[in-house]
């Protein structure tokens, strides 16, 4: 078939022709938009789940929800060598650029955004050199004695709540949008919990959407211990067959494309039901399929094609950026799980012939890289869906 009018799009958050499977996640953010903006009482969301399920997705959607009710927004993806301040002050400069137009008191934004300066400045090192300190593109002079403090913490609390005012006057909300959520740094993790813990009392009109691996709530927890009641948390997980094959048949009927049932079944059994995967598989079943309907077969002569650029673009690339050691022990992990599940720390130390304690570098460093997480005290597992079974299938 013409590989011009392929529909699918295999790509790190790359919007799929159709977000199937996630009616109920717009549907529940639906309500908190309304609610928040009526000043109703309401939590800032957290997206958890593997790489591949669709969260980037999922949160670039929510984003395009709230601009649709004529929200103020931002969005930063976090990262562990960076904080919080600079990122921060960027989003909430374009969100609050957005309800200026509709703000009656030109100052009032003014003076908003001289207190967001002295916010950012504060991200500069104390004895830094005027040539290397880093300005912010706010054209009005940075405000002194609020969110200035240096305590991140403080100056947070301080700079949410001004922005929520904004919003307040023109009769909307914000909602910062935080990808890679579980790379946020301690204190910045425990701000963010005081700032929204902060608002909630207050009702103001500002929420976080984070989005994150699986242990992104014992991150937050152990920030702040009444982060689960702080906010909503929600697992997006793989998709069953029905969305699966919406995502697949949809886009397909658009260009007069059909698949028989056990084309959609054997795609499924291959894809899992991951998002990322199922684009995946689409898109190269498409291209080798001659003609509609697309059979068992064509998918059975294309998976090789799918799965060869999944070794190298997904699977590959991620196996690259780990050591030696790591590798050995991401090899371990695969080898005692069938299935790719949580494995026993002390299981992969006894078949690697090692001492728990001479192993938790490599295991410390692979859960920075976000290449496994800790979901349960003692437990590992894969944040990448089917990394186990590409593992198995490499020569040592």
């Amino acid at each position: 078939m013409d590989p011009v009018r392929n529909p699918y799009a295999p790509g790190a958050g790359q919007r799929p022709p159709v977000l199937a499977g996630r009616d109920r996640e717009v549907a529940a953010f639906d309500v908190v938009l309304e609610r928040v903006a009526r000043g109703r009482p309401e939590r800032s969301l957290v997206l958890t789940g593997l790489r591949g399920v669709g969260k980037t997705v999922l949160l670039n959607a929510l984003r395009s929800q709230a601009i649709g009710r004529l929200w103020g927004t931002g969005k930063i993806e976090a990262r562990p060598d960076q904080g919080l301040r600079r990122p921060l002050s960027s989003a909430l400069h374009m969100a609050v650029r957005e309800l200026a137009p509709r703000h009656r008191a030109p100052d009032r934004i003014d003076d908003f955004l001289g207190v967001l300066k002295a916010f950012a400045l504060r991200s500069n090192p104390p004895n830094a050199k005027l040539r290397d300190r880093w300005q912010p593109g706010i054209d009005v002079p940075a405000a002194s004695g609020r969110a200035d403090s240096g305590d991140i913490e403080i100056d947070l609390v301080e700079l949410f709540t001004d922005a929520a005012g904004i919003a307040t006057d023109v009769g909307t909300g914000i909602a910062v949008f935080i990808d890679e959520m579980q790379d946020v740094g301690l204190a910045d993790a425990s701000a963010l919990c005081a700032a929204c813990h902060e608002l909630s009392q207050l009702g103001g009109p500002l929420i976080v959407v984070g989005a994150g691996l699986p242990h992104l709530p014992a991150v937050l927890s152990a920030s702040k211990s009444y982060s689960e009641r702080l906010f909503r948390y929600t697992r997006i997980d793989r998709l069953e067959p029905d969305a699966a094959d919406r995502a697949l048949t949809a886009p397909a009927k658009r260009e007069d494309v059909e698949f028989e049932p056990s084309a959609l079944a054997r795609l499924y059994e291959l894809s899992g039901g991951y998002p990322y995967f199922v684009q995946a598989y689409g898109k190269a079943t498409w291209d080798n399929a001659p003609a509609s309907p697309v059979t068992a077969a064509d998918v059975m002569v294309a998976a090789p094609e799918a799965e060869a650029e999944l070794a190298v673009g997904f699977f590959g690339s991620r196996y690259d950026r780990a050591t030696p050691a790591e590798r050995e022990y991401m090899r371990g992990m695969a080898e005692l799980s069938d299935t790719d599940g949580p494995v026993s720390t002390s299981d992969i130390a006894k078949s690697l012939g090692r001492k728990p304690s001479s192993l938790s570098p490599a295991r410390d460093s692979l859960i920075k890289k976000g290449l496994i997480y800790s979901g349960e005290r003692g437990t590992v597992a894969f944040t990448v869906p089917h990394f186990g079974r590409y593992l198995r299938t490499q020569p040592v």
